[in-house]
């Protein structure tokens, strides 16, 4: 088996570690940002269902595997090795055996998806298990997956070093509150994010 696929910063995450998944096919909580690419051509599939208001936007994420046909195969890579596995453990040692050296033994800061989400509920709790190994490093996500984070949060599953940021505009909103995580929303407008009272998020720090 090979093994999974990890990157390294990019224009907005400096100095940190993050893995990818397909946009789409792995968001199961997605609803006004549900794109989806096509895995050979890269064709765009817009799936976005409208809030209250008629908005609907397109993920970035999918954005950049249409753009990228790289971005595109490593994220199917990675998605093809986790739908190998059979156990929640089989995942773990994937997951384990492929995660990059400085977050196994100096420590150091990974963010689990920046295309992609949590796609089931043994998907999460493998994360978490792996996190729990490597006290030393810092694991965060952006999630619409809430009702397997409900799960964990519930059974006392999540470690110290995972921090979840709940991305409204999903399916779930309405768990928002009562699992109490912070939350994050997309805005289309400066002025709209200056009424709201909320800091814009440059660089993941508040995650």
């Amino acid at each position: 088996m090979g093994l999974l696929k990890f990157t390294f910063e990019n224009a907005k995450l400096k100095g940190i570690w993050h893995f990818s998944l397909p946009s789409g096919y792995t968001c199961p909580g997605a609803k006004n940002c549900y794109t989806k690419v096509h895995r050979e051509t890269g064709k765009i599939v817009d799936l976005q269902t409208p809030d209250e208001n008629g908005d609907t936007f397109r993920c970035y994420a999918a954005m950049d595997e249409a753009r990228y046909p790289s971005v595109r195969r490593q994220r199917w890579h990675n998605f093809d090795l986790l739908n190998a596995t059979k156990t929640i453990q089989t995942m773990v040692d994937l997951i384990c055996d492929s995660l990059p050296e400085a977050i196994k033994t100096v420590g150091g800061i990974m963010r689990v998806h920046i295309g992609g989400d949590f796609k089931t509920l043994n998907y999460m709790m493998a994360w978490l298990r792996v996190a729990r190994k490597y006290p030393r490093s810092k694991f965060y996500a952006y999630t619409k997956s809430l009702q397997w984070l409900k799960r964990c949060q519930d059974n006392d599953l999540i470690p110290d070093n995972f921090s979840f940021t709940q991305s409204w505009d999903g399916k779930h909103d309405d768990m928002i509150e009562s699992i109490g995580e912070k939350s994050a929303r997309v805005f289309f407008d400066p002025d709209e994010l200056k009424a709201s009272g909320l800091e814009h998020d440059h660089d993941d720090s508040h995650a």
